[in-house]
């Protein structure tokens, strides 16, 4: 199977701030593309990486859904506790980009439950605190809500580090799972895709992500190691370049001043 991302051809990430998330942007960008979720939730926004990454997709991909980032935007024990310019600093980037199609939920993840129906849901992304106690109890309350062959992620799938436990459940997980996948560059990105739904018209990525030829597995996880190191060698690039630009600019106005 002859598959060419998008994120190879064109993606330029609009936001970049600190985050392990970095290295599987290439694969949000590709997998929004992929199943054109009409309603995406991230569960864990903080300063909005992945969030940000999932909506920039959903318009260059020209897809019609809204994606929902639910946080109460206080910390927990991984992140210690932050004040409120985090949030300010992601709403006002959500209402000067995204309006109309991204939409913050300054809540608890239980509370926002009830916002949402059952089976409704065609993106849900994990990523709060990361203890084998909150994951597992993120993904008994959130399943329910993901449309029957949606996809589920899970953040830090290979972080096994102070009380980390999403590495743990994950594998639980994939044992009595029809279709998973484990992304292991990075801190790790599990996927779930829940059974049924119609799988008439998959995506060429959805074939590999569930392939049962652990060849297409292993090539696709080289491929995304690949991808990511691709995006920050580019993004380098262009930032010596504007360096460059602006040295010559500045150079350019002394000469100016000069002559004059």
């Amino acid at each position: 199977m002859i598959y060419f991302p998008p994120s190879l051809q064109r993606f330029e990430p609009k936001r970049m701030v600190f985050s392990t998330w970095v290295d599987h942007l290439p694969f949000a960008y590709d997998l929004v593309g992929a199943i054109r979720p009409r309603l995406l939730v991230e569960l864990g926004v903080y300063n909005g990486l992945s969030f940000f990454t999932f909506c920039q997709a959903m318009i260059e991909h020209d897809v019609d859904g809204v994606a929902y980032g639910v946080d109460c935007w206080e910390g927990d024990a991984h992140t210690d506790t932050y004040d409120e310019s985090i949030y300010q600093d992601v709403a006002a980037h959500a209402r000067d980009h995204y309006r109309g199609i991204s939409y913050l939920l300054k809540m608890y993840f239980n509370e926002a439950l009830n916002h949402f129906d059952d089976d409704s849901v065609d993106l849900i992304h994990i990523d709060g605190l990361h203890t084998y106690e909150a994951v597992s109890d993120d993904y008994s309350s959130w399943y329910p809500k993901l449309k029957p062959g949606g996809i589920m992620l899970f953040h830090d799938v290979m972080a096994k580090i102070q009380d980390f436990g999403a590495w743990k459940f994950f594998e639980e997980v994939q044992e009595t799972a029809e279709e998973s996948f484990r992304f292991d560059h990075g801190f790790g990105l599990g996927v779930l895709r829940k059974p049924g739904g119609d799988r008439s018209n998959d995506h060429p990525l959805m074939g590999l992500l569930f392939s049962s030829d652990e060849y297409d597995c292993q090539r696709l996880k080289q491929l995304y190691v690949h991808a990511a190191h691709f995006l920050e060698a580019r993004r380098q690039a262009n930032r010596f370049k504007a360096m460059v630009g602006n040295k010559n600019k500045k150079g350019g106005q002394g000469k100016e001043s000069n002559d004059q």
